[in-house]
């Protein structure tokens, strides 16, 4: 019955559409001006009604793939896991680049090194093979507890060739993060790495449920062993390699339904939450979001973002269909500029911090340049950016004189970069686009849509916005009354991002009440982020439905938390923590305790007038924010939960100055318009305190 009414609902809209002879259109198709009651362009989207005949026109999905969401590659359906793809790979390119590194087996760092997609593959068949003879069954729990390397990807595709599930695990939230989470997953089986393995042995007993560690890199005689009664194996890589080898194992092919991998997101309060992804949900997301785009085994990656996050990961997943060869940094991101001159890559994918650097950096470097120079670049600069904002060539003199010195600290080969994780300036993106000569997307995603929910297309020169919907989803705006935000809002709608499709998560692991929090039972994830739509159907993110945001290196800050934390402190009367995804660091409004400041000052010999001069006072200043360093470390903050600027206020945060609520929680959009100066002049301080040269 349900199929027979979406034949119907396809139907009816195949009807309002008329070929489009429009010569030179990036659409296929276009709505019909007599009928189109069904759906209408905007663009790079198109609008539908939720439900045929009753439902609001609120559904937005990419004009490329109005009628069907992307599952898969159009152009080999036969992909529905990451078994096939990475089989398609080996395929295809087995002789072709695959994994690059520059560091030896001595541990000394060179020119990069290479494994083909053939060699992969092999090596694949053969972890795998050793992990099911070692006792590994299928559909066991996988950890793997290291940073970026070949060996990461290639325990990945064993995983998937024999029916396992990974489970990335890593440093930043603390070893009990890691404890909890191979509790939580019933790991059997943890690849590490020397450094990590200290770590794991210190609370190996608190993990019932591991039978073999992997030592990545390890020398087979300084791998420690466990007594036999713990039924704990610790193996070197290179040895379970060899024993797969001699007990080759037929592969065990997952569907596209059964779980790929578990991404635990660093969450925001408590425990972490175990995203559970299917093999469909990556393949989905990997096919949606390379539509209009082409890559080439020609083409070199730098892989340096966490493979633990679903940015990178995705990535892979995409790149691999493609036989891209992709290059690993030493691990030390300090040395990546280096890395980059070394590999050279094509293709290179960061984040707003990233880019807001190299955008400082070639900013200041230009301004000491001398006057001469610095109306050179600003020429090349407009020239450059008049063209391709119009849709022309800009002339190849301006690369020659001007950018080609910039292109080179990437590399000098980029002819794409990606930005994701926190929103980008459009002033970087520009920036980006005219230094670089390249194609400059930035996109929208999270763990729970397999990645990728949005991205600017091909030929869009607007900046700002996050593009249009990824083929293999839909989105609505819900209306968010409290916030008033609403789709009827002029003169674009406004409400909560909601999404839907193959490429939504199926749920918390072992958390039905999370899960039920977030996915309603129409199937639409609730992201919590705040979207409008601007003409053409492109997508802007401008706010958080609730008080979590991240910062610009992607890290999820619950301010609340943090405030309870400093209310400890012995100036503080009431804080508020601000922050943003433009900005890598918190800022705080503390209004002070009276009579501590006074205690203080008298403490310290310093004379003032009155209060509100000794609040404005740089030395109370520090003093206030050097207590609240303390009282942060002793709570165990993390580095980037610590205020790095305050601002000290004498009027307390009320109901009649309108930033207290009833229950006295903090207005906090109200808060952050009330000190909107002050918040700003604070980020301008810390800016200026960071490009002051070092001495």
């Amino acid at each position: 019955m349900e199929s027979t009414v979406a034949e119907r609902r396809l139907s009816a809209i195949h009807g309002h559409l008329v070929p489009d002879a429009a010569a030179g259109s990036h659409l296929d198709i276009r709505a019909n001006p007599t009928a189109g009651e069904f759906l209408y362009e905007q663009g790079y989207s198109v609008v539908l009604p939720e439900k045929l005949q009753t439902g609001k026109w609120n559904v937005y999905r990419s004009a490329r793939f109005p009628f069907k969401l992307l599952t898969g590659f159009p152009d080999h359906p036969n992909i529905g896991t990451l078994h096939d793809n990475f089989e398609h790979a080996v395929d295809n390119f087995r002789d072709y680049k695959y994994l690059g590194t520059r560091i030896g087996d001595d541990g000394k760092v060179g020119e990069y090194k290479w494994m083909t997609y053939g060699e992969a593959g092999t090596a694949r068949a053969a972890i795998g093979s050793g992990l099911i003879y070692c006792g590994i069954p299928k559909g066991s729990f996988v950890g793997i507890y290291f940073i970026n390397r070949p060996e990461w990807l290639i325990v990945d595709h064993a995983c998937s060739a024999y029916s396992l599930v990974s489970v990335p695990l890593y440093d930043t939230l603390g070893p009990d993060a890691v404890k909890y989470i191979s509790n939580h997953a019933d790991l059997k089986a943890i690849f590490c790495v020397p450094q990590t393995l200290s770590s794991l042995l210190s609370f190996l007993s608190e993990i019932p449920s591991v039978r073999l560690i992997v030592v990545v890199g390890g020398v087979e005689n300084e791998v420690p062993s466990l007594p036999t009664s713990t039924g704990i194996q610790i193996v070197t890589y290179a040895k379970l390699l060899s024993l797969g080898r001699n007990n080759l194992q037929p592969f065990i092919p997952p569907k596209p339904d059964d779980i790929a991998t578990i991404c635990y997101t660093s969450g925001t309060t408590g425990t972490p939450k175990g995203v559970v992804l299917t093999h469909g949900n990556l393949i989905a997301s990997a096919a949606g979001c390379i539509t209009g785009t082409k890559f080439y085994p020609s083409d070199v990656y730098i892989s340096y973002l966490p493979l633990a996050h679903i940015y990178e990961r995705a990535y892979q997943v995409a790149l691999l269909y493609f036989g891209v060869a992709v290059g690993f940094y030493q691990g030390d991101n300090m040395k990546l500029m280096d890395d980059l001159t070394a590999l050279r890559p094509t293709i290179f994918c960061s984040v707003p911090r990233l880019y807001n650097r190299i955008y400082s950096g070639i900013i200041n470097a230009v301004k000491s340049s001398g006057p001469l120079k610095e109306r050179l670049f600003n020429a090349a600069y407009n020239s450059k950016k008049h063209a391709i904002m119009n849709g022309k060539s800009p002339s190849p003199l301006w690369d020659k004189l001007v950018f080609n010195k910039i292109k080179a600290r990437l590399g000098g080969r980029v002819r794409f970069l990606s930005s994701g994780a926190s929103p980008l300036s459009p002033d970087v993106l520009d920036f980006l686009k005219i230094c670089f000569g390249g194609r400059v997307v930035e996109g929208y995603g999270m763990t729970e849509t397999s990645c990728v929910i949005s991205s600017m297309d091909e030929g869009d020169n607007l900046s700002g916005h996050v593009g249009s919907p990824n083929p293999a989803c839909e989105i609505k705006l819900v209306d968010v009354p409290e916030m008033n935000y609403t789709s009827d809002d002029k003169p674009y709608p406004r409400g909560e991002i909601c999404v839907r499709g193959p490429i939504v998560f199926q749920g918390y692991y072992k958390d039905e009440v999370q899960t039920r929090e977030v996915l309603d039972e129409d199937g639409w994830l609730h992201t919590g982020d705040i979207g409008l739509w601007l003409p053409a159907g492109r997508l802007k993110i401008i706010d958080r439905k609730k008080n979590i945001f991240k910062l610009a290196q992607g890290e999820y800050i619950a301010p609340e938390k943090i405030e309870n934390v400093y209310a400890k402190c012995k100036f503080i009367a009431q804080c508020f923590i601000y922050g943003d995804s433009l900005n890598s660091t918190l800022v705080a409004i503390v209004s002070v305790d009276h009579d501590a400041l006074k205690a203080w000052a008298d403490s310290e010999g310093i004379k003032y007038n009155d209060l509100a001069q000794l609040c404005n006072d740089r030395r109370a200043r520090a003093a206030v924010l050097a207590d609240m360093d303390a009282v942060g470390r002793e709570a165990q903050l993390r580095g980037f939960e610590f205020a790095k600027a305050v601002t000290l206020v004498l009027e307390p945060f009320t109901m009649e100055n309108g930033l207290l609520t009833p229950t006295f929680k903090i207005k906090r959009s109200q808060a952050r318009e009330y000190f909107a100066k002050a918040i700003s002049d604070m980020y301008a301080e810390l800016a200026t305190s960071d490009s002051s040269p070092r001495k």
